[in-house]
């Protein structure tokens, strides 16, 4: 059974097996990473068409005679301040990922924490109220100035209030956590109570909510 370190004490946490046990599947990794990716894309990019642009309803000059090409609008595309072809325009880039795929590359990617023994687990009792000092204290002989993603409950202000500042750290809600968060840091670094939902996320259990816990 994979174990995690407490930081500033000498105790290790049993991680769940089957969350943080998996075999690694790097194709289903790659598509859960492109699809998160893919759903922060804000997808407002807009251009105007010529029967968009404002303008060009009368014809520049006459078809014949004039000795130059033939120009029916001044909002032509091959005129200066003419519309757009095959522009942009608003979209989103969404696409479906099922559920079980989803689970199973969350899991994928802790297991890889797992495996390189880089996730550890912080006390938020240390953190009664903010201290960026502290935070960097606990984290520099854990990270070794790699990047560090912290996840913490809705709860735990305190703790994410001391590490949101520092270099390279990353702060979350066990909610909120990605595939492609938990790939992109060199470290994770997680509360006792957000692994917990954590772990029942890769699951596929019920998280608790915080009145129930």
């Amino acid at each position: 059974m994979p174990k995690a370190p407490i930081l500033g004490g000498s105790k290790k946490v049993d991680l769940d097996d089957k969350a943080f046990g998996a075999r690694f599947n790097g194709p289903l990794v790659h598509e859960s990473v492109r699809a998160e990716q893919a759903a922060r894309r804000q997808g407002t990019s807009s251009t105007k068409t010529r029967g968009n642009v404002r303008g060009g309803g009368a014809k520049p000059w006459r078809q014949k005679g004039t000795g130059r090409a033939r120009a029916g609008s001044s909002r032509s595309p091959v005129w200066t301040g003419g519309g757009t072809v095959f522009g942009p325009s608003p979209r989103h880039y969404t696409f479906k990922v099922n559920r079980k795929e989803r689970r199973a590359a969350l899991r994928s990617a802790l297991s890889i924490h797992a495996e390189r023994e880089s996730v550890a687990i912080v006390d938020p009792a240390g953190f009664t109220t903010p201290s960026t000092k502290a935070a960097a204290a606990l984290l520099e002989p854990f990270a070794a100035g790699g990047s560090v993603l912290v996840v913490a409950t809705e709860e735990q202000a305190e703790l994410a209030l001391s590490f949101r500042n520092l270099p390279r750290v990353v702060v979350l809600p066990d909610s909120a956590v990605g595939v492609a968060d938990v790939i992109w840091a060199s470290c994770l670094l997680v509360t006792e109570d957000a692994l917990s939902n954590l772990t029942a996320r890769a699951n596929g259990e019920r998280v608790a909510t915080a009145e129930e816990a």
